[in-house]
Protein backbone atom coordinates (compact mmCIF):
# COMPACT_ATOMS: atom_id res chain seq x y z
CA UNK A 1 0.00 0.00 0.00
CA UNK A 2 1.07 3.48 -0.83
CA UNK A 3 2.41 5.50 2.12
CA UNK A 4 -0.13 9.27 2.04
CA UNK A 5 2.25 10.94 4.02
CA UNK A 6 5.04 10.77 1.32
CA UNK A 7 2.31 12.69 -0.98
CA UNK A 8 1.16 14.78 2.20
CA UNK A 9 4.96 16.21 2.45
CA UNK A 10 4.50 17.16 -1.77
CA UNK A 11 1.69 19.05 -1.40
CA UNK A 12 3.01 20.71 1.57
CA UNK A 13 6.53 21.46 -0.27
CA UNK A 14 4.58 22.84 -3.38
CA UNK A 15 2.66 25.15 -0.91
CA UNK A 16 5.46 26.26 0.94
CA UNK A 17 7.56 27.20 -2.69
CA UNK A 18 3.86 28.63 -4.02
CA UNK A 19 3.28 30.76 -1.32
CA UNK A 20 7.22 32.65 -1.75
CA UNK A 21 6.04 33.29 -5.14
CA UNK A 22 4.33 36.04 -4.02
CA UNK A 23 7.52 38.04 -4.09
CA UNK A 24 7.56 37.70 -8.10
CA UNK A 25 4.25 38.59 -8.58
CA UNK A 26 5.57 41.85 -9.81
CA UNK A 27 7.54 40.50 -12.03
CA UNK A 28 4.45 38.47 -13.49
CA UNK A 29 3.02 41.83 -13.54
CA UNK A 30 5.50 43.52 -15.85
CA UNK A 31 5.38 40.05 -18.35
CA UNK A 32 2.16 40.55 -18.37
CA UNK A 33 2.00 44.24 -19.46
CA UNK A 34 5.13 43.40 -21.90
CA UNK A 35 2.62 40.78 -23.73
CA UNK A 36 -0.16 42.66 -23.81
CA UNK A 37 1.58 45.69 -25.13
CA UNK A 38 2.98 43.72 -27.94
CA UNK A 39 -0.23 41.94 -28.96
CA UNK A 40 -1.75 45.86 -29.67
CA UNK A 41 1.16 46.54 -31.32
CA UNK A 42 0.61 43.41 -33.92
CA UNK A 43 3.66 41.60 -31.97
CA UNK A 44 3.67 38.14 -31.21
CA UNK A 45 4.76 35.88 -28.27
CA UNK A 46 7.23 32.82 -29.01
CA UNK A 47 7.84 30.40 -26.17
CA UNK A 48 10.30 27.69 -26.07
CA UNK A 49 11.21 24.95 -23.35
CA UNK A 50 12.94 21.23 -23.36
CA UNK A 51 11.24 18.09 -21.88
CA UNK A 52 8.47 19.19 -19.16
CA UNK A 53 9.18 22.75 -20.37
CA UNK A 54 8.65 21.95 -23.78
CA UNK A 55 5.08 20.72 -22.60
CA UNK A 56 4.09 23.80 -20.79
CA UNK A 57 5.80 26.26 -23.66
CA UNK A 58 3.30 24.61 -25.64
CA UNK A 59 0.04 24.66 -22.99
CA UNK A 60 0.70 28.31 -22.87
CA UNK A 61 0.52 29.22 -26.26
CA UNK A 62 -2.10 27.13 -26.65
CA UNK A 63 -4.16 29.06 -24.00
CA UNK A 64 -3.06 32.39 -25.99
CA UNK A 65 -3.89 31.20 -29.47
CA UNK A 66 -7.29 29.40 -29.03
CA UNK A 67 -8.43 30.48 -25.42
CA UNK A 68 -8.29 30.79 -22.34
CA UNK A 69 -11.03 32.18 -19.59
CA UNK A 70 -12.97 34.27 -21.49
CA UNK A 71 -14.00 34.31 -25.41
CA UNK A 72 -11.35 36.70 -27.44
CA UNK A 73 -9.76 36.95 -31.02
CA UNK A 74 -6.95 34.40 -31.15
CA UNK A 75 -3.53 35.90 -30.12
CA UNK A 76 -0.49 34.89 -31.88
CA UNK A 77 1.70 32.71 -29.73
CA UNK A 78 4.12 30.13 -30.98
CA UNK A 79 5.73 27.15 -28.78
CA UNK A 80 8.92 26.58 -30.87
CA UNK A 81 8.70 22.97 -29.73
CA UNK A 82 6.66 21.82 -32.36
CA UNK A 83 7.56 22.19 -35.55
CA UNK A 84 9.52 18.61 -35.62
CA UNK A 85 10.75 19.40 -39.56
CA UNK A 86 12.65 22.80 -38.01
CA UNK A 87 13.50 20.90 -34.65
CA UNK A 88 15.00 17.79 -36.62
CA UNK A 89 16.63 19.90 -39.76
CA UNK A 90 17.90 22.42 -37.60
CA UNK A 91 19.24 19.85 -34.72
CA UNK A 92 21.07 17.73 -37.63
CA UNK A 93 22.32 20.88 -39.47
CA UNK A 94 23.56 23.70 -37.07
CA UNK A 95 23.34 20.91 -33.91
CA UNK A 96 20.74 20.83 -30.87
CA UNK A 97 21.84 24.47 -29.74
CA UNK A 98 20.19 25.99 -32.46
CA UNK A 99 17.14 24.32 -32.48
CA UNK A 100 15.13 27.38 -31.42
CA UNK A 101 17.65 30.27 -31.90
CA UNK A 102 17.17 29.10 -35.87
CA UNK A 103 13.53 29.83 -35.82
CA UNK A 104 13.84 33.17 -33.66
CA UNK A 105 16.32 34.33 -36.74
CA UNK A 106 13.52 33.28 -39.27
CA UNK A 107 10.34 34.06 -37.16
CA UNK A 108 11.28 37.08 -34.66
CA UNK A 109 10.58 40.41 -35.52
CA UNK A 110 11.09 43.92 -33.58
CA UNK A 111 8.79 43.99 -30.95
CA UNK A 112 8.57 40.45 -30.09
CA UNK A 113 8.67 38.74 -27.19
CA UNK A 114 10.67 35.44 -26.24
CA UNK A 115 9.76 33.71 -22.99
CA UNK A 116 12.14 30.77 -22.58
CA UNK A 117 11.31 28.09 -19.95
CA UNK A 118 14.78 26.38 -18.43
CA UNK A 119 14.37 24.78 -14.94
CA UNK A 120 18.07 25.52 -14.66
CA UNK A 121 18.69 28.03 -16.28
CA UNK A 122 21.39 26.81 -18.26
CA UNK A 123 19.77 25.34 -21.19
CA UNK A 124 21.87 25.52 -24.04
CA UNK A 125 20.02 26.18 -26.99
CA UNK A 126 17.05 28.75 -24.73
CA UNK A 127 20.47 30.42 -23.98
CA UNK A 128 21.06 31.08 -28.01
CA UNK A 129 17.73 31.64 -28.71
CA UNK A 130 17.92 34.74 -26.17
CA UNK A 131 21.14 35.52 -27.83
CA UNK A 132 19.55 35.69 -31.01
CA UNK A 133 16.21 37.32 -29.87
CA UNK A 134 19.15 39.86 -28.50
CA UNK A 135 20.28 41.13 -32.24
CA UNK A 136 16.54 42.08 -33.60
CA UNK A 137 14.94 43.78 -30.61
CA UNK A 138 13.43 41.37 -29.21
CA UNK A 139 12.22 41.48 -25.60
CA UNK A 140 13.16 38.11 -23.57
CA UNK A 141 11.75 36.41 -20.77
CA UNK A 142 13.19 33.94 -18.80
CA UNK A 143 11.45 31.13 -16.24
CA UNK A 144 13.38 29.25 -14.70
CA UNK A 145 14.76 28.52 -10.62
CA UNK A 146 17.11 27.53 -8.40
CA UNK A 147 19.62 30.62 -8.74
CA UNK A 148 18.92 31.28 -12.30
CA UNK A 149 21.81 29.88 -13.48
CA UNK A 150 23.23 31.97 -16.40
CA UNK A 151 20.52 33.29 -17.76
CA UNK A 152 20.41 37.07 -16.27
CA UNK A 153 23.63 37.39 -18.75
CA UNK A 154 21.32 35.92 -21.81
CA UNK A 155 18.02 37.39 -21.24
CA UNK A 156 16.32 40.49 -20.50
CA UNK A 157 13.98 39.49 -17.57
CA UNK A 158 14.00 36.48 -15.47
CA UNK A 159 11.48 35.06 -12.66
CA UNK A 160 13.12 33.19 -10.93
CA UNK A 161 11.13 30.22 -8.84
CA UNK A 162 12.35 30.07 -5.08
CA UNK A 163 13.31 26.48 -5.59
CA UNK A 164 15.20 23.43 -5.98
CA UNK A 165 13.10 21.00 -7.21
CA UNK A 166 12.60 20.42 -10.59
CA UNK A 167 9.01 19.21 -10.08
CA UNK A 168 8.52 22.26 -7.82
CA UNK A 169 9.40 24.91 -10.29
CA UNK A 170 7.85 23.25 -13.48
CA UNK A 171 4.66 23.96 -10.99
CA UNK A 172 5.21 27.11 -10.37
CA UNK A 173 5.81 28.10 -13.95
CA UNK A 174 2.69 26.77 -15.54
CA UNK A 175 0.78 28.79 -12.64
CA UNK A 176 2.84 31.87 -13.79
CA UNK A 177 1.98 30.86 -17.34
CA UNK A 178 -1.97 30.86 -16.38
CA UNK A 179 -1.54 33.87 -14.78
CA UNK A 180 0.14 36.04 -17.69
CA UNK A 181 -3.04 34.23 -20.13
CA UNK A 182 -5.81 35.17 -16.96
CA UNK A 183 -3.86 38.87 -17.39
CA UNK A 184 -3.98 39.14 -21.06
CA UNK A 185 -7.83 37.72 -21.06
CA UNK A 186 -8.80 40.55 -19.05
CA UNK A 187 -6.54 42.99 -20.14
CA UNK A 188 -4.87 43.51 -16.91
Amino acid sequence: MVSVEIYEQQIDDHLAMIEKCRNLLPLVGDLIDACNKAFREGNKVMLCGNGGSAADSQHIATELTVRFEVERKGLPAIALTTDTSALTAAGNDFGFERIFSRQVEALGRSGDILIGLTTSGTSPNIMAAFDEAGQGEIATWCLTGRDGGISGAHSDHQIIVPSNNTARIQEAHIMIGHMLCHGIDHGH
